[in-house]
């Protein structure tokens, strides 16, 4: 009985040692730890969305993904905390003079913030706010100089549309929401899952994450909008060169992209929740199918396109806004309250490194600024900010 005892204790010891390891390899700023690479097709997939905060853990890239890189990520530097009162912020876009442009989601409105300071520049029409829908992404046209247009995405009372709005006033003076047109429609609608991301790609077309809409039918099929990316012109039709004809659709079976940012080489890449598992980096391929709802992650399933890095949990993810800096794809995280960066090289993508865990709460949106900054907005602090980092290889 004393020997079985005291082996009894060392274990106990032994458990607590190794408890107080793994905390401390988890602090902000470490690479994350190996992790299973996909969960094809599970049978518990719930079809709710992220949206409570978690802890550190682990991400990782498929078999298969180089782990070496052509940069390495280092802890971006807080250069200012812009409490400016925001509420439920869900994009950021500069203008040519840096001012910031932020929508927010459940008051529809846009705000500009200038020298520290926010001023609201109006509300956006025909906006129905309720779960994850309202007014979302927010995107310049690439002449913005010359024609003013502010694309918008947003929920409607009955589906998710996107407007162009002229945006008025003169460069370093007050603005004002101008003449408003809706130039696509018809994307559809639910309390989650409304997609929302919209840019502007470097081939001057438009480009869309959708969501699914808790439809699970319409990933899989491209003559839905759910689930997908589209890529239009600035009138709002199907580009030219789109993998389906006269189609807008572009990539096909997402769950809700929430992220576009391209690489220095052209390529698009974009951030995608999960179910309860298996957040997703991807890199896009024109005509590609990604899988939801057959599977997540990067099983291998023989035509479908495996995640280049997958968070299988979601407690550590639901990565949101995507920027790509100087070959490092930046993403933050909502549920995992962090911001993850993951070096890239080429079509490989390498070990994610995560920083500021639970520091700021949840992180909607990443963007680079004209200066260089990155700027990261808070979700649901109420109210809510803008960090300002300077960040690079």
């Amino acid at each position: 009985m004393g020997r079985h005892s005291s082996d009894r204790r060392e274990r106990l010891v032994t458990a607590s040692a190794l408890a107080v390891i793994l905390a401390l390899t988890g602090c902000t700023g470490s690479p994350s730890s190996p992790g299973t690479a996909a969960t094809p097709n599970p049978s518990n997939i719930s079809g709710s969305s992220p949206t409570q905060g978690g802890a550190t853990s682990s991400a990782t890239t498929p078999p298969g993904s180089s782990q070496a890189t052509s940069a390495s990520p280092q802890l971006p530097e807080v250069v200012q905390k812009l409490d400016v009162g925001l509420q439920l912020p869900w994009s950021v876009v500069f203008l040519p003079d840096g001012t910031a442009v932020v929508s927010e989601r459940d008051s529809a409105q846009v705000k500009s913030i200038r020298d520290g300071q926010a001023t609201t520049v109006g509300e956006v029409p025909g906006v129905d706010p309720g779960g994850e829908g309202g007014l979302l992404g927010l995107a310049l046209s690439p002449d913005f100089a010359t024609d003013r247009w502010l694309y918008a995405y947003f929920t409607s009372p009955s589906d998710n549309r996107i407007a162009r709005i002229k945006l008025t006033g003169e460069p370093g003076g007050q603005l004002a929401l101008g003449e408003t047109v809706v130039i696509f429609s018809g994307m559809s609608k639910a309390s989650t899952h409304n997609g929302g991301r919209i840019r502007f790609g470097p081939d001057g077309f438009l480009y869309v994450g959708t969501g699914d809409s808790q439809r699970r039918e319409q990933p899989q099929d491209t003559n839905a909008l759910g689930g997908k990316i589209l890529r239009l012109t600035p009138e709002g039709r199907p580009a030219p060169g789109n993998p389906f004809g006269d189609n807008p659709v572009y990539s096909y079976g997402h769950r809700n992209v929430q992220g576009l940012a391209w690489d220095s080489d052209g390529r698009l890449w974009a951030s995608e929740f999960g179910p309860d598992v298996d957040d997703e980096l991807n890199l896009i391929t024109p005509g590609g199918n990604y899988g939801w709802p057959t599977v997540t992650g990067a099983p291998g399933r023989s035509g479908l396109i495996d995640a280049k890095v997958v968070w299988p949990s979601t407690s550590d993810a639901s990565p949101s806004g995507l920027e790509i800096v100087d070959g490092i794809a930046y993403t933050g995280a909502l549920r995992g309250q962090r911001l993850w960066a993951v070096p890239l090289s080429g079509e490989t993508a390498g070990t994610p490194v995560a920083y500021f865990t639970g520091e700021y709460g949840r992180l909607r949106d990443v963007a680079r600024a004209p200066d260089g900054t990155l700027w990261v907005l808070s979700n649901n602090r109420n109210p809510d900010f803008a960090l300002i980092l300077r960040a690079g290889p």
